[in-house]
């Protein structure tokens, strides 16, 4: 039995033309077994309205944000998707997104199991192939995964419920008004029992229909709202769960990439090919379009091969550039701030932040497998984007896309990285030339100097204030371009009439969707410019929102200390929304916000919106010489975060314990954009290699308390939670840096002018040795 979803049908009791908020359509679709589906009409969204003494206009973002456009993208296709009950009794659903650790699989399976009151453990979610029919609907990005399909995959659950129960009521001679059902088993007033797997082929439609359902009130959910373990959790620790690296296709051997010494160089010519293909465990060495490929019996054999390559590399796209060089590019992009300083009428606070590069390498390195054929390809990844993957893969192998079938696997991290599938076209085009399946792994070196990487950008600031109130807010933020050659830009073009936000590029577009302030701060104005398209740059966790967040929580302290006010009572005053207020409030309660602490030592807290969702964020850190001249081997150490408090009202929570474990990661994130993590570039290449010199928060470093408080729903709908706590955790631990040091921080990281504190790894060869000494490490 197989079920689909459908357009929302009339409200009992709704005025005529209206939309119902419960009542929907659904397909019943012709097949061996019971299958159900759904599809969903527009949403009309608006802004919520606030009071201050020198109100904001509300921002594009405020009206219609990316995740709105998202959720409309996906509407067209939303009948596409399916749940399918099986004569075991389990429903099964293929989500056309990518799990790759943020829980989705879980939450969607919460959202089946409540509408069939089907226990958890009778839910199968697994990862959809690339579906070209779907459209926009197989893009997983923007935290939008669970506010798009909340109601499609509910109400292909209902139309389900409701066939089996049509289908145990002609079974058992009984009205369907006696029948119950509850864990999978329908139950008659006399006691008849009837499972879901017993049902399921007698549900089965032999033509395909439309029916009418209606959802669960959210008073009678039990299992939406309620913390749940992960659905893969047992598998993830007991080492059964299956990334690419571990599907087993025939033949595909270890293969890895000689890259270039400088950003996307290029390969002139290779001195000693046969010589390597001489090696041992050797079968295959190529040039490609972005290095030399090797192909072997295992990866150590090929990065032995890689190392012996004698490659005479071409210039690439960032030669020569530096932390430097870019930030003089940044500086003469830059857009004039408007607002002029008037010392005579106003008082200003005026700012320039930059943040440096940071690495989007996630804990699983890029990887891919690919099979080609002279007719045909088959490839496995880890796709964010596969439509775009199977359509571009298809293009350079000059086969139609039908011809190209991709698998997308499950993915340990991403935050954005990937939405590119380089891995699945570069392993394509190697398998294509050496005529043989191909196991692709990058090495984590080539992830940190010739991956995706979130870009270097600046943040110009001028706040102006007169009589204790704030009159104009103007931030120009100015970044090396961000790539959004991943499905966003087909996105945007197709929901173009619908933006409030003008004839913009794809990038201010992005910029003006996702960027607010929550503040009332008078005339306000958040710009976009971009230079340098020469990097490998992606929407890395939150996009441009940490930044941009950063550098306005930090001027609101300021003016919170200019103006001789406190800045929790500060930001309470001009927050627009009265959800942001309750965040705030509830931070600085538990928090304990103004207490006293030891000289060295320092309160931080920040607001922030974003998809409809709310965090406030309250940090506490020790920058006392004792804790930052800590010393651990091989590592830094520096400023520790020592106490955090989260608070995140993301409407209504699908799974609270899943959105705790997103809330804590991207606490996590902030602290390391704030403190430790940055690229260093120089001559063209970045000198860090690899995580042991990428500094990530480490243990040492992580908050010894931490507290994340899910507030009660506020909406009948989830809101995005995915990026959310980055940019308040980021800005609340700057502005905690600020008071415990008694200077505003403008750099970020803030150990980035400091000495390395490691010996850079050679560019040539590309990859070190494989260690021999893990041992030594082991702390």
């Amino acid at each position: 039995m197989e079920v689909h979803s459908s357009s929302p049908g009339p409200e009992a009791g709704a005025a005529p033309g209206g939309i119902g908020r419960r009542r929907f359509l659904g397909y019943v679709l012709a097949g061996s077994t019971l299958t159900v589906a759904a599809q969903l009409g527009d949403a009309v969204l608006a802004p919520a309205e606030a009071g201050a003494v020198v109100p904001s206009v509300p921002g594009p973002s405020e009206i219609y944000d990316l995740n709105d456009m998202l959720t409309h993208a996906a509407l067209p296709t939303a009948n596409l998707i399916s749940i399918r009950i099986d004569s075991d009794g389990t429903a099964s659903l293929a989500l056309p997104r990518a799990e790759v650790g943020q829980g989705i699989t879980t939450s969607s399976a919460m959202l089946i199991a409540e509408e069939l009151d089907l226990p958890l453990d009778k839910v199968k979610v697994t990862l959809a192939d690339a579906r070209p029919e779907l459209l926009f609907n197989q893009l997983t990005g923007g935290s939008n995964t669970t506010i798009s399909t909340f109601t499609p995959i509910r109400v292909a659950a209902a139309v389900a419920r409701g066939r089996l129960l049509e289908a145990a009521a002609l079974e058992l001679g009984e009205a369907i008004g006696t029948l119950t059902a509850k864990a999978g088993v329908i139950t008659s007033a006399t006691g008849l029992r009837l499972t879901y797997g017993e049902l399921a082929l007698k549900a089965a439609a032999v033509t395909t229909s439309q029916v009418s359902v209606t959802l669960k009130k959210s008073s009678e959910f039990s299992i939406i709202g309620t913390g749940r373990r992960r659905i893969d959790a047992l598998d993830a620790v007991t080492g059964r769960k299956t990334f690419a690296m571990d599907v087993q296709v025939p033949d595909a051997l270890a293969t890895m990439v000689c890259r270039p010494p400088t950003i996307n160089g290029t390969v002139r010519s290779v001195e000693n090919l046969d010589e390597v293909r001489a090696m041992p465990g050797i079968t295959d060495v190529v040039r490609i379009s972005s290095g030399v490929a090797v192909r072997g019996r295992t990866f150590g054999q090929c990065i032995d091969a890689i190392r012996a390559l004698d490659v005479d590399w071409g210039p690439g796209t960032a030669e020569g550039t530096s932390d430097a060089t870019i930030a003089q590019k940044l500086r003469r992009a830059e857009l004039p701030l408007v607002v002029p300083s008037l010392p005579l009428l106003t008082k200003a606070v005026d700012a320039r932040f930059t943040f440096h590069f940071a690495s989007n390498s996630a804990l699983e390195t890029n990887c891919a497998i690919a099979d080609v054929r002279d007719d045909s390809a088959e490839i496995w990844a880890s796709l964010k984007s596969p439509i775009v993957a199977q359509e571009q893969i298809a293009l350079r192998l000059g086969l139609p896309p039908t011809a190209v079938k991709v698998h997308v696997t499950q993915g340990g991290g991403s935050f954005g990285r990937k939405l590119f599938h380089d891995a699945a076209a570069e392993a394509a085009e190697i398998s294509r030339a050496v005529g043989k399946p191909v196991k692709l792994m990058w090495h984590r070196t080539d992830d940190f100097r010739q991956g995706r990487t979130h870009p270097m950008s600046t943040s110009r600031v001028r706040a102006t204030y007169a009589l204790g109130e704030v009159l104009t807010y103007e931030q120009r933020h100015t970044s090396v371009a961000t790539d959004f050659g991943h499905g966003l830009g087909e996105i945007i073009t197709s929901q173009a009439a619908r933006l409030p936000v003008g004839d913009l590029t794809f990038s201010e577009t992005v910029f003006q969707l996702t960027q607010q302030s929550p503040y009332h701060f008078g005339v306000t104005t958040q710009l976009l410019s971009e230079t340098d398209k020469g990097f490998n740059t992606g929407s890395m966790r939150n996009i441009y929102s940490p930044n941009v967040r950063c550098a306005q929580e930090l001027i609101v302290d300021e003016l919170a200390k200019r103006m001789g006010k406190d800045a929790c009572a500060f930001r309470r005053r001009h927050l627009k929304d009265e959800r942001a207020r309750a965040v705030l409030d509830k931070v600085a309660e538990v928090g304990g916000w103004g207490r006293a602490l030891p000289a060295g030592m320092g309160q931080g807290i920040a607001v922030h919106p974003e998809y409809h969702a709310f965090v406030a964020v309250l940090a506490e850190i020790d920058c006392r010489p004792q804790t930052t001249g800590r010393q651990i081997p091989h590592a830094y150490t520096g400023p520790r975060v020592t106490k955090v408090v989260c608070a995140v009202d993301a409407g209504l929570a699908v799974n609270p314990r899943g959105l705790e474990a997103q809330m804590m990661g991207g606490i996590m994130d902030g602290i390391a954009l704030t403190l430790t993590s940055g690229l260093h570039l120089e001559d063209g290449h970045f000198l860090e290699s690899s995580w042991d010199n990428y500094f990530y928060t480490r243990q040492w470093n992580t908050p010894p308390e931490l507290e994340i408080v899910v507030m009660p729903p506020t909406t009948g709908t989830p809101g995005g939670a995915g990026e959310l706590a980055v940019a308040g955790a980021m800005a609340a631990v700057a502005c905690a840096y600020g008071r415990a040091t008694g200077r505003m921080p403008t750099t970020f990281p803030v150990n980035h002018g400091e000495p390395l504190g490691f010996e850079p790894l050679p560019t040539t060869p590309p990859v070190p040795a494989s260690p021999t000494d893990g041992l030594d490490h082991v702390r």
